[in-house]
């Protein structure tokens, strides 16, 4: 066969193979598990406008971990890659473990929170640093030029951040690791932090069990908090949670409503939560490991459905290789 031939003949079975990738992913009838390739944990999941968002860390060794990728999607099935949205070179103090970014929209600007270089005693420098930019995917660059948290305050290694917005408009962070959690008020540029009205700061609202990853969101006027539980390289990495009358609770833990299952994935953990806009249909999305895997660095980006019984109560969650069916926002 001539050469010619042959570059044809490749280009047409590449043509036919492309044709037949783009058909087959233009015909999901749901988003599977995981919802995009490679290895990413601690996924925010956020709406902005009509597009869903999810901001994960990139799961790796903790020297790798020097840059932070996002997706999009406007259906919860098909998702499109941000590279490089963040990384060490836009934030100088940062070097390793970019972590668990936390991300919000204020003033027409977005801003990511994350955790970086895993300090281990207050003379290191890092903690949970913000930075800032004009579009959900970036490019964002260094808010402060420093970390916005840089220091362990009760027993809270500061990682693992969330920011939540109460109705009245007041923002919070919630936020640590090594087993103890707090909650601040973030100032109205988030450049620093403001004390509660009791003057204190930094309120501990750290529950039974919580081990990291809280998270917080707004019911039916109620304020319900989460976290997770466990060895995050382990199989038995879980989610439970607690409600209360306000952001500083107090909280007292209910129940385990997200953990591993034996016939799908281990690991299930350290996630977010999805509020359809004007509807009370709420979605999950987390990390978990793949069967068979031991590797604590191979987690995997996954969505299901989260459902309350008419106590307000949060029902276990059942996680399935199939996801959830595509839903686009009205």
């Amino acid at each position: 066969m001539s050469i010619s031939k042959s570059l044809k003949l490749t280009a047409v079975l590449l043509a036919l193979s492309t044709g037949v990738t783009l058909a087959q992913d233009a015909a999901k009838a749901t988003s599977g598990n995981p919802i995009f390739q490679g290895w990413y944990a601690d996924p925010e999941a956020k709406i902005f406008g009509k597009t869903y968002w999810v901001y994960p860390t990139y799961s790796a060794r903790y020297e790798e971990q020097i840059y932070m990728d996002a997706y999009s999607s406007t259906d919860l099935v098909h998702w499109t890659k941000h590279p490089d949205i963040v990384d060490t070179a836009a934030v100088k103090w940062a070097h390793k473990a970019m972590w668990a970014p936390a991300v919000t929209e204020m003033g027409g600007k977005y801003y990511i929170f994350f955790g970086a270089n895993d300090i281990q005693n207050n003379k290191e420098v890092g903690g949970i640093g913000v930075a800032v930019s004009k579009k959900p995917e970036g490019p964002f660059k260094d808010h402060l030029g420093k970390p916005l948290i840089g220091q362990i305050i009760n027993g809270a290694q500061p990682i693992d951040q969330f920011v939540f917005k109460d109705d009245d408009g007041q923002y919070y962070m919630i936020y640590g690791g090594w087993g103890h959690c707090n909650i601040t008020k973030l100032n109205k540029d988030f450049t620093g932090v403001v004390p509660f009205a009791d003057g204190q700061t930094y309120k501990e609202i750290t529950p039974k069990d919580y081990v990291e990853g809280p998270v917080m969101f707004k019911r039916k006027g109620k304020y319900y908090f989460m976290w997770s539980e466990g060895g995050w390289t382990g199989p038995n990495y879980r989610v439970a949670y607690a409600i209360g009358d306000s952001p500083t609770g107090p909280f007292e833990r209910i129940d385990v409503i997200l953990k591993q299952d034996p016939s799908i994935a281990t690991g299930a953990g350290h996630h977010s939560m999805i509020n359809i806009p004007k509807t009370d249909d709420w979605y999950i999305v987390y990390h978990r490991r793949p069967l068979g895997d031991h590797n604590g660095n191979h987690r995997v980006t996954c969505i299901d459905k989260i459902e309350f019984d008419e106590n307000g109560h949060i029902l276990p969650v059942k996680i399935t290789n199939e996801g959830v069916a595509a839903r686009k926002i009205k």
